[in-house]
Parts: C-alpha cells; structure tokens; sequence
C-alpha cells in the first residue's frame, strides 16, 4: 500500500496521485498491453481513496487512451497506448506531417492522393475501437482459456 503521507507533501488531487502513479507502472511494464487492472476495490485499499475517487483516476488513463474498461469485465491496458489515445475534433496533426508542396503537386496525379483530415480522424478512431474490441475478446478467450484448463486439471486429479 502507498503511504498516505511523504515527507514532502503531495498537493495533488487524490484521483491525480493514483492516475500518476498507475500510468507510470503502465509505462514501466509492470501492467503489460491487454492486461488487467487492478479491480476499483483493490486501488481504493492501495492508494486509500474513496471508490469514486478510484473511478476517476481510471477515467483519466481512459481519456489519455492508456486503458479501455469492458462492462463487467474490467479495465484493461490498451494494445499500444501511443496509438490508441483518443482523438479530439481539434486534433492538429503535427508539423512534420502536414502535407507539404510536393504532397500537393501529387494530389493531381493518378496513384498520388490527400486523405481529408476529417477522413483519417473517422479511420483512426474505427481502428482504435476495432482494437479495443478485438483486445477485449483476446481476455474473454484468455479467461476461457483458463477456466477449461483448470477444470481439465480438477479432471485429471480425480
């Protein structure tokens, strides 16, 4: 459990403290893509915080696309956070990728096209909730999985 208290005192919102602490670990490896977060209930006994107060640092790794939630299964580590990261109607796409004077002189010639802004944002966010979903069968089959091998073992011993 982390200590409530540090010898310099922490000024951040409790749900900021444990969204901090938990995208750090997500970072570090120590929960890998697909896997599942700790339940709200375990993180209010390690960060001692109320349950709304849990739900809200989960939110924030949600909004930032580090984590997906699956509706009575849990919160799971997105495939590929950096890509998967939600994106905003005002999303600008960075410098390096803005179509440059060549990229305009191709977009008249056969083979040589511009995608709209507006279409590659619809195609991002189809393919993040394409993966979101596909990771989430992947845990259902894994728990399966699980299940059928332990009652294989339960089997076997008897």
């Amino acid at each position: 459990m982390t200590p409530a208290h540090t010898a310099k005192p922490d000024r951040r919102p409790p749900y900021q403290h444990a969204a901090d602490e938990l995208r750090r670990e997500i970072k570090a490896g120590r929960f890998k893509p697909g896997e599942q977060l700790p339940s709200y209930r375990e993180l209010q006994e390690r960060f001692g915080i109320a349950s709304m107060t849990a739900r809200s640092a989960v939110n924030v790794l949600r909004e930032e696309g580090l984590v997906h939630t699956v509706q009575g299964r849990g919160t799971f580590v997105t495939d590929s956070p950096e890509v998967t990261a939600e994106i905003t109607p005002d999303y600008l796409p960075p410098a390096w990728y803005l179509p440059s004077k060549r990229d305009e002189a191709l977009a008249g010639v056969p083979g040589g096209q511009t995608i709209p802004a507006e279409a590659l944002t619809e195609v991002l966010r189809s393919l993040r909730d394409e993966i979101r979903a596909l990771s989430a069968e992947h845990q259902q089959l894994k728990q399966e999985f699980a299940e059928l091998k332990a009652e294989r073992q339960g089997t076997e011993r008897e």
